[in-house]
């Protein structure tokens, strides 16, 4: 496997999260924001205007947030260093691949938190599986529905091996652990 590199470099993407994603006032975000556009914090160079304060201006969401990678794939794989900054042409394409990276960023990074997991050799063998195609559509810049769907019905089986909140560890299971 390639194990692609599951943590953010913001410095090497192209503020992607800032422009991709929608977002509506609550107590996570203090503005609605359309997806597809700039955030109206994000200044020209490229990084946030209210970084040091994000949380206080009501904009937790973003201070939690965390893309695992996807970012820079897009960025530096998938565009070659290529900025809709410079570009503005592409701003479309590369919000739109950034959506799809993260998803199978965020579901690879489930999947290598399930294989530390006691897994059954079957289950076991399910998961190698799926990490291995969950890497090449990473580096394609997305899953397919049909991958999701199997990766989440997958996640649906491994309730087996986790021990339910506050009953303590079971014996031969594993810890609490969020499985969607």
């Amino acid at each position: 496997m390639s194990q692609i590199e599951l943590r953010a470099d913001c410095a090497r993407c192209a503020a992607l999260c800032c422009v991709a994603f929608h977002f509506e006032r609550s107590n996570q975000f203090g503005c609605d924001k359309a997806a597809g556009r700039p955030c109206g914090h994000l200044g020209r160079d490229g990084r946030c205007g209210i970084y040091r304060d994000r949380a206080d201006r009501g904009f937790r969401g973003c201070v939690g947030y965390d893309c695992h990678g996807a970012g820079q794939r897009v960025t530096q794989a998938l565009f070659g260093g290529r900025s809709w900054m410079d570009d503005p042409a592409l701003l479309a394409p590369m919000a739109e691949a950034f959506l799809r990276a993260e998803r199978a960023h965020r579901l690879l990074a489930i999947l290598r938190k399930a294989g530390n997991l006691d897994l059954a050799a079957e289950d076991r063998w399910r998961h190698a599986r799926l990490e291995e195609a969950f890497e090449a559509a990473a580096v394609e810049g997305g899953p397919g529905a049909a991958l999701e769907a199997q990766a989440r019905a997958f996640f649906r089986t491994l309730r087996r091996y986790v021990a339910p909140r506050g009953a303590g560890n079971a014996p031969g299971r594993a810890g609490p652990t969020a499985v969607p």
